[in-house]
Order: C-alpha cells, then sequence, then structure tokens
C-alpha cells in the first residue's frame, strides 16, 4: 500500500503565478522602467552626496547626532570609533554605498508602513485582511520573492531596495498598529469632546503618545534591513555585502570576517541612535 499522497489532489500554482507575473512585464513594464529609474537616481544621488563629505566631517556629524540622541558623550564617542574602525580596514566607500541603500529602503519602509499601522488600527476589517499578508510578508523565503522583483526589476540596488522593503515593513506597521490601540481610550474621549477632529486626534496626541512604539518598531526595521545586505549582494548590489560574498566565494576567511564585522558595527550604531530617540520620546522629561 503507498503512503504517497494521491495523485488526483495534486494542483500547482507555479502557472498561474508565471502568467500573473508575465502579465505585469507584458502591461506595466514601462512603468515599472519608470520607477526603478527615479530609485536609482535617488540612490546614487545620495551615495554621491555622501562621498561629497570628507569622512571627518561625517563622523563629526554621526558624533553630534549620537550625543544628541542619547546625551552621552562617551557612547557617541565610541559609535564614532566603531565607524573609524571601518575605514581603517579599507570598507569606508562600501559602508557609504551600504548606508545609502539602507536609508532608501528604510525611508519607503516608514512611508509606506506607518500609513498602514494606521490603518490597521482604526480599520477592524482591514486588520483582519492585511495582518496575514504581513504573516507572509515577514516569514517568505526572501528567494522567493526575489525570482519575481528580479523579473521586473532586473539586477541591481533597485530589486536590492523592494526585497528589503518587503521583509522589513511589517514590524514597522505593526509596531504603529500597536502603539496606536494601546492608547489611552479616555485621552480619546477627552479630545474628542474638547472638538478635535479625528486628523486633529490622531497627529497631536495619538502618534505623540505611540512614539515610542513606533520609534522600537523603527529600529527593527533598519536591524532587518540591514540583514538584507548580503542577500542584495547577491543580486547586483554593492556594499559591505559583496565582501561577505566574495569571501564565501574565494573562501577568504579574513575578507568575509571583516565585512561582516563591519555590517555588526553598523548595525549597532544605527540602533544606538533609534534607540535612544526612541527613549527620549517616550521620558515626559525629554
Amino acid at each position: 500500500m503507498s503512503s504517497g499522497f494521491p495523485q488526483g489532489l495534486h494542483h500547482s500554482i507555479a502557472a498561474p503565478v508565471n502568467r500573473l507575473v508575465d502579465d505585469l512585464v507584458l502591461n506595466y513594464g514601462d512603468g515599472l522602467r519608470q520607477v526603478s529609474d527615479s530609485l536609482l537616481q535617488l540612490v546614487a544621488g545620495l551615495e554621491s552626496a555622501l562621498r561629497a563629505l570628507p569622512w571627518w566631517l561625517l563622523l563629526g556629524l554621526l558624533g553630534v547626532l549620537a550625543w544628541h540622541a542619547g546625551r552621552n558623550w562617551k557612547r557617541a564617542l565610541a559609535l564614532v570609533a566603531l565607524l573609524f574602525l571601518i575605514g581603517v580596514v579599507g570598507l569606508w566607500d562600501k559602508l557609504l554605498q551600504t548606508c545609502a541603500l539602507v536609508l532608501v529602503a528604510t525611508g519607503l519602509c516608514v512611508l509606506i508602513g506607518i500609513p498602514f499601522g494606521v490603518l490597521l488600527a482604526y480599520r477592524p476589517l482591514a486588520r483582519r485582511l492585511l495582518m496575514p499578508l504581513l504573516d507572509v510578508m515577514q516569514t517568505l523565503p526572501s528567494f522567493v520573492y526575489l525570482i519575481p522583483v528580479l523579473m521586473l526589476f532586473g539586477l541591481g540596488k533597485v530589486p536590492a531596495i523592494f526585497a528589503t522593503l518587503i521583509y522589513a515593513l511589517p514590524p514597522l506597521a505593526r509596531l504603529t498598529d500597536l502603539g496606536l490601540r494601546q492608547v489611552d481610550p479616555s485621552v480619546r474621549e477627552a479630545a474628542r469632546c474638547l472638538g478635535a477632529t479625528r486628523w486633529q486626534r490622531l497627529r497631536r496626541i495619538e502618534v505623540p503618545l505611540a512614539l515610542p512604539s513606533i520609534m522600537a518598531g523603527l529600529n527593527q526595521t533598519v536591524m532587518m534591513s540591514l540583514s538584507m545586505v548580503v542577500v542584495a549582494s547577491m543580486i547586483g548590489a554593492r556594499g559591505l555585502g559583496e565582501d561577505v560574498l566574495v569571501g564565501i566565494q574565494t573562501l577568504d576567511v579574513g575578507r568575509g570576517v571583516e565585512a561582516g564585522l563591519a555590517i555588526v558595527a553598523l548595525a549597532v550604531v544605527i540602533d544606538r541612535v533609534t534607540q535612544g530617540y526612541g527613549a527620549r520620546r517616550g521620558d515626559p522629561r525629554a
């Protein structure tokens, strides 16, 4: 007696998915190309702006930002030292490329994720329909959605940005939703009784109260964007992930370790800065 699954119940979704992607390429290829070109210009412009600044000025600006976030000059100096060490090992240019990619991807996550979280918080039907979509986005292996993204946008930085967006957006949307739903209902009711419109309540009361949770979501989004750096290098996006990939391909352990530690250092810097701002926003004395 066979223990295999019955052949009559087999049904593949591969053909419909392939037809859908083919239709997107045929019918919307020109529009997608325009989107791709715009994003590429944005990333290239940001990279050029970062390269135009002297390294010491960038480190100084980081130090000021880190101090402003945490009001701790020792931590600020430590974070500056981490990025200085990345330059010492010869990865400064790769660092700037990675920063540009992460900043653009994070900016898109903020533009999409926060309104998405607001929609989830205030529309129960949207919450029931869209929460499973967030689950899929966060758990689907990145190489699965890289296939259609590559077909739509080709190799390079743009598909890397979209792949990062799919993977890194859910935490920001979820934590924005959580923060807004945790706002005290009595505060909402008091604002409503005072004549505040829904938009005024959201902008002036609810979002500021939910900001610590939103900042935590932003922190997680940035960390997940950095975790996609190596995957992005596999599809033509240069940066620190490229050296990790080359180290794997050539069995150059030292090169891979250097680039890996540089990614860790960048993650620590961004994490401490965003956490500092999140803690200050959550402190009523700040």
